[in-house]
This record gives C-alpha cells, sequence and structure tokens, in this order.
C-alpha cells in the first residue's frame, strides 16, 4: 500500500489528530501541506517532526470559515508541489456551550468552520483532483455524528452534517476518480495542548500510562483503550491509497468498540 509522491493537505494539523495524520503521511513519503489558522507554535512543531523523519512538508495558515484563505492555500499547496491528491478535512471548533448558551454569532462560527469549511475546502481542490482524475477526500467527523453529546449540540450538529456532505459528494466526484470518505473517532487521546500548541503522538511513557485504566474505563473501550492519532492516521493512510478506490461515501466508526456498549 504505497501513498508516497502524493500530495496531502491536512486542516488542522498544528494539533491533535490533524498533527498524528500529518506525521504519518510524512513518514510514508506523502508531501504534506501542514495547515493551521492559529496553532502556529504547534504546525512549526509538526514541521520539525516531518523534518527528523526525512519527510516533505510544507506550513500554510488559512481560515476555513473564509473561501478566499481557503483558495489561497490549495493554489499555493498546488503551485508548490505540482497538484493535490489528498485532502483531510479536519480542522474544527468545539465550544462546549449548553443547548441555550449559544447566540446566533456562536452558532455560525461553529458550522462556518465545521461544515461550511469542509464544503468549501472540497470545492477549492476539486478542479485539481479533476485535472488527473483522481483524488482522495477525507472528512474527519465524530462519533457523535450518529449519537447525540452531552456536552455540545451543535458540535454534534455540525458532525451529523459533514457525514451527509461525504455522502453527497461521494456522488457527485465518483465519475471523475474522486472518492469522499469520512471517519468518525470516539474518544482520541492527543495529551495536553493549548490551541496554540500540542503534542504529536503519545510518548510511550503515555501510552503505558493509558493503558492503566479502571475497571469503569476498560467496560467503556471493549479493545481496552482509548484511541490515539495514530490509529487515526493510520486508517486514513488506507482511505488516500489505491486500495481503497472501490470505497466511497463511507462513513467508518473507529472508537474501539465504545459505541457497542
Amino acid at each position: 500500500m504505497s501513498i508516497a509522491g502524493k500530495v496531502a493537505i491536512i486542516t488542522g494539523a498544528g494539533t491533535g489528530i490533524g498533527k498524528g495524520v500529518a506525521i504519518e503521511l510524512a513518514n510514508r513519503g506523502v508531501h504534506v501541506a501542514v495547515h493551521y489558522n492559529q496553532s502556529d507554535a504547534g504546525a512549526l512543531h509538526t514541521k520539525e517532526q516531518i523534518d527528523e523523519l526525512g519527510g516533505s512538508s510544507f506550513l500554510v495558515q488559512a481560515d476555513v470559515s473564509k473561501k478566499t484563505d481557503i483558495e489561497r492555500m490549495v493554489n499555493s499547496v498546488a503551485e508548490k508541489y505540482g497538484g493535490i491528491d489528498i485532502l483531510v478535512n479536519n480542522a474544527a471548533l468545539q465550544l462546549n456551550f449548553d443547548f441555550f448558551d449559544y447566540d446566533e454569532t456562536a452558532f455560525d462560527r461553529m458550522f462556518n468552520i465545521n461544515l461550511k469549511g469542509y464544503w468549501q475546502c472540497i470545492q477549492a481542490v476539486v478542479p485539481y483532483m479533476k485535472a488527473k482524475q483522481s483524488g482522495r477526500i477525507i472528512n474527519m467527523s465524530s462519533v457523535h455524528s450518529k449519537r447525540p453529546t452531552d456536552f455540545d449540540a451543535v458540535y454534534a450538529m455540525t458532525k451529523g452534517g459533514i457525514r451527509m456532505l461525504g455522502r453527497e459528494s461521494a456522488i457527485e466526484l465518483a465519475h471523475y476518480g474522486i472518492t469522499v470518505n469520512t471517519i468518525e473517532p470516539g474518544e482520541i487521546q492527543v495529551g495536553k495542548q493549548s490551541s496554540r500548541e500540542s503534542k504529536p503522538i503519545l510518548t510511550e511513557e503515555e501510552i503505558q500510562k493509558y493503558k492503566r485504566f479502571s475497571r469503569t474505563e476498560r467496560e467503556k473501550f471493549p479493545v481496552g483503550r482509548v484511541g490515539r492519532p495514530l490509529d487515526v492516521a493510520q486508517l486514513v493512510c488506507f482511505l488516500a491509497s489505491d486500495e481503497s478506490e472501490f470505497m466511497t461515501g463511507s462513513a467508518i466508526r473507529l472508537d474501539g468498540g465504545s459505541m457497542l456498549i
């Protein structure tokens, strides 16, 4: 399963899942555009990790709620690397407001980043993928596209919208050789992070720490642990490969079985 030499944009690659995805793609020989908006220190750290692996990466800043920013980002990546093969829509906002604490401004901000941003990123990359008659678009949603949250109803609404965006765009783009799939992670442990900086992937010490769950925690996760960014990244690598060409419009739950109990 080789994806070496392909060009990928990963939005929100300065923190959390996006950071782990960017590093693993680069580790497999992909030219990676490391997108960030405010997490500049985190994005720089992602690039440093990729550099240490001998990978190829490129920092690009954009506010994904703004079409002009997205177009500038996509065009700059295509100019540098000669095209775009993979888009990982990952950048997202989670405010954790109660249902009645949302006002119109906060609601619009959430949807403009989490859903409209994904849609506009797809629109921006498709011309480059059409030119090659191939492409892989991977949208990051959540298990909360399927079940309500008890912490942020509007966040869950956007994640449900992402699932349908993936289905609709898969139908529209299939005849261009472009697949669109959605990953729905459950709990993913990314370590402590701020809005500007994060750890790339858990250290071995942290991995061992999170293996030592209480009985209650183990009962929540049949596989015995929460997810890690690398778990998501490995699935992204498959969906980005030629081996996944017959899979499109799918929404893949990645939660260690937690939705089953």
